[in-house]
């Protein structure tokens, strides 16, 4: 009997070995595979793949993924997150012939998920591997061709990278479950930022949620635990990649990053007494930390359990009903304006998070930092590293506005000093804060009085060397196409930068059509990169172009001298040869049609920001008609020349048609009609008749469209009974006002409000020029109580459908050339 016994040991040895085939190994190589009762196991026991079903529910999907194999079974990775498997499914993980890792479902039939390598193949020496780091690899020899902490996982471990191409944008991010029991991608992801800076962002969806500089373009720095060992952490750039990774010298240590599903990043770590994870930090761990809680300009301290939201001071609410509210997203504006002169110094806020969009100078001293951003009238701040052993870049830039400010930031370490430009008058007799100017009041008097004499003489100079070198007409200051940058002079002293071609063509990347923004009748516009600005607005005058030099010397002139809040500024230009060149500050939501006529972006125009950008719009006109210091006709108004920033503020652009008039003057005639369609009055059409009621026009529809959500172009062509206009009066007429409301707002919106900007709109567009209000009276009327009687409506131009062409052909002898410029933002 014992001979039988021990043949039946061995077979019974023999056969358990058989039946754990796949589950004692790490590897699969071409051909293998395993099922859900299988697993690969790393050769340090630390990992484990296989099936599972999270929740611990057998009624749940079943996914492919790695996991702690020792610690309450956390998952690390999911191979198919997107697509989950029925629990009855007969899958199979496996490692093709042609070198891919798929996983099948019925039987093998379906491939669910693969690692589609393109150079798959790899002869018999192509293999899988489960790792003790919890990484999967698939070797061809001995180099890695994939990894799965490549891949979209929830969690960053020790030796994994968050990496991001500059050059390419391209980047590996950290993807939330959608609940604790659902690894499918949820709303959030964390990663590096796309444009190569030096900080981290966790985005909901596409929109930043959270946002964590480091100050550094590369470091590296070690933290002692007291279970022994070191964690370290390193930045790194490696030819066109940067990478984020954290290692640690004592591999017993346990600890990951995970994104939760409601978006919070967690450092977690394992006590060796517990199966437990212990949460060692987190972020956003306050309101302060969310992504630009307090608008632009806007600084967020936190109080014992509450987050308060405060302007920077020299700046004010932008709505002080809204911030009285406690909606701060509407953020802050100056309270009086930059004169980019004398009167300007620098606010300095100590322990600052350092906001968003910055741009690097390189490695300076501290006077010559403060000095490029003094001398740059666009620069809206200046930062000075004082963690420089690290980078060699230690002058920091801003320009436009300032968000995502923390007071008191102590996140890392990385809370720095900022100084934000700000008129002197701001400062005077603020004490008690952080908050210290360079100049004091009695220096910069003694330095108007001592000067005074001095500058008087430099100026009759200028004007002797402006008048003998330039032009006869005395505005454009000629120079060589082989010279260096240079201001550019003009009437009334104003300097605009001009720069040379070379510039130009090196901002633009050659002008690489991933640059380009939009085309427009003057021609094409390009996002750049400049340094004396930062990201900018190029704006290429087509030499195939309707406009001419004509337009352009008057876009130049004309915007040159203009400053406000609404408008958007002309920072320099480029005159050499045939090339004519507009530099224009960046607005990076681009223009109010891409919104506002998108089924899908429109979403993003919610009734609190239609009415922002109607009054900023309507600010802006007014300032054009009444305060600029030339009053100014506008003459294409129209969505598409309705620019946005960053907190949806609305800048009007494109001056290329615009006249200017004598502050008494009150009307003007033309043989050359410009203008859009469906934006010119009647009029300016018939009889070549301009005025400041000729804008008001362009804004009553523009004002429609915003409510209505409508173009009134398209839809004059597409309706036979009523234009866009047509339709707003029937349904105001008819007591139905609501009716006319874009109905992606009309359950959120202010419905007093949205009828008194109807009544408003249709007053714009009333047929005769004297029944329509000056822009003076626009802004009053939106301002004022919804409720207040406004002059009685009539019927407005164009409200039959066939009116604009019959319009158009009743004066057969008519001389006026009428030019129809294209829908696009130029």
């Amino acid at each position: 009997m014992g001979w039988v016994c021990c043949i039946l040991y061995v077979l019974l040895a023999f056969l358990c070995i058989f039946c754990n085939l796949g589950a004692s190994t790490d590897s699969l190589r071409r051909g293998e595979s395993i099922t859900p009762n299988q697993t690969l196991i790393s050769a340090g026991g630390n990992f484990a793949l296989g099936f599972f079903r999270p929740g611990n529910s057998s009624s749940s999907s079943l996914f492919l993924g790695i996991w702690y194999n020792s610690i309450n079974k956390t998952v690390i990775w999911v191979a198919n997150r997107e697509s989950p498997l029925r629990q009855d499914s007969e899958a199979v993980f496996t490692l093709g012939y042609d070198g891919n890792l798929q996983l099948l479902d019925g039987g093998g039939r379906n491939i669910i998920w693969s690692t589609n390598i393109s150079s798959g193949g790899g002869g018999g020496s192509t293999a899988a591997q489960l790792q003790d780091t919890g990484d999967l690899v698939v070797k061809q020899g001995e180099s890695n061709v994939w990894e799965s902490f490549d891949g979209d996982s929830d969690t960053l471990m020790p030796e994994m990278r968050l990496k991001v191409n500059k050059k390419t944008g391209k980047r590996n991010v950290i993807r939330c479950w959608s609940s604790s029991d659902d690894p499918r991608p949820g709303k959030f992801s964390w990663g590096m930022d796309p444009k190569g800076s030096p900080q981290f962002f966790i985005w909901k969806e596409d929109k930043p949620y959270y946002r964590s500089p480091t100050s550094q373009q590369g470091f590296t720095y070690s933290v002692y635990f007291p279970s022994g060992g070191y964690a370290i952490y390193s930045y790194a750039t490696e030819n066109d990649e940067e990478n984020f990774s954290f290692r640690y010298t004592n591999t017993s240590i346990q600890s990951r990053f995970v994104l939760t599903p409601e978006g919070h990043i967690q450092f977690l770590l394992k006590q060796k007494t517990s199966d437990q994870w212990s949460r060692l930090w987190e972020a956003p761990a306050t309101e302060c930390e969310v992504y630009a809680h307090c608008g632009s300009f806007g600084s967020c301290e936190r109080f014992d359990a509450h987050s308060v939201c405060r302007c920077l001071e020299g700046f004010k609410p932008r709505s002080q009903r809204d911030w009285d509210k406690g909606k701060y997203d509407g953020g802050c504006e100056r309270s009086i304006a930059l004169g980019c002169g004398e009167d300007d110094t620098f606010m300095k806020l100590q322990m600052m998070k350092w906001p968003d969009h910055a741009s690097s100078l390189g490695n300076m001293t501290f006077k010559e930092c403060e000095m490029e951003c003094s001398k740059n009238c666009n620069c809206t701040a200046f930062g000075y590293s004082n963690i420089n052993s690290f980078s060699a870049v230690n002058c920091i830039n801003w320009f436009g506005d300032l968000v995502d400010l923390v007071h008191n930031y102590t996140s890392g370490g990385f809370g720095q000093d900022l100084y934000v430009r700000v008129h002197s008058s701001e400062l005077n007799g603020s004490s008690g804060n952080d908050h210290s100017s360079h100049k004091s009041k009695s220096r910069l008097v003694a330095i108007i009085v001592a000067s005074v004499s001095a500058f008087f003489l430099i100026f009759v100079l200028v004007y002797i060397l402006t008048w003998k070198y330039c032009g006869r007409k005395g505005w454009v200051c000629k120079k060589s196409t082989d010279s260096s940058d240079a201001p550019l002079l003009g009437k009334d002293d104003i300097e605009l930068l001009q720069l040379s071609f070379r510039r130009i063509i090196d901002a633009t990347n050659n002008f690489d059509e991933v640059n380009k923004l939009g085309e427009g009748g003057f021609g094409p516009v390009y996002k750049g990169f400049l340094s004396e600005f930062g990201m900018v607005a190029i704006k290429r005058l087509s030499r195939q172009s309707s406009q001419g030099l004509k337009e352009f010397m008057n876009e130049l002139k004309l915007i040159a001298k203009l400053q406000h809040t609404n408008l958007v500024r002309l920072l320099g230009c480029c005159i050499e040869g045939e090339e004519k060149i507009l530099i224009y500050e960046y607005l990076s939501k681009t223009s109010l049609d891409k919104f506002l006529f998108d089924a899908f972006q429109k979403e993003n125009l919610d009734w609190n920001t239609r009415f922002q950008i109607i009054e900023g719009v309507a600010q802006g006109i007014l300032y054009l008609h009444k305060y600029s210091r030339l009053k100014v006709i506008h003459r294409d108004l129209k969505a598409s020349n309705i620019l946005l920033d960053e907190a949806m503020k609305p800048k009007i652009s494109d001056f290329g048609m615009a006249r200017i008039f004598v502050m008494d003057q009150t009307q003007e005639k033309t043989n050359h009609v410009v203008g859009t369609y469906g934006y010119i009055p009647p009029e300016y059409v018939l009889h070549g008749q301009f005025s400041e009621k000729s804008d008001v026009y362009s804004f009553g529809v523009l004002l429609l469209e915003t409510v209505s959500g409508q173009k009134n172009s398209n839809f004059f062509q597409t309706q036979l009974s009523v234009t866009l206009l047509g339709w707003a009066w029937e349904n105001w007429k008819d007591g139905k006002p609501l009716e006319f409301i874009d109905i992606a707002i009309k359950e959120s919106c202010d419905s007093l409000k949205v009828i008194r900007c109807i009544e408003v709109g249709l007053l714009c567009v009333q047929a005769i020029p004297t029944d329509r209000p000056t822009m003076s009276d626009v802004v009053r009327m939106l301002s004022n109580d919804p409720t207040t009687p406004i002059p009685q409506l009539k019927e407005p131009a164009f409200v039959s459908s066939n009116s604009n062409s019959s319009i158009c052909t009743s004066h057969p002898n008519s001389k006026n050339e009428i030019t129809i410029s294209i829908l696009d933002p130029r």
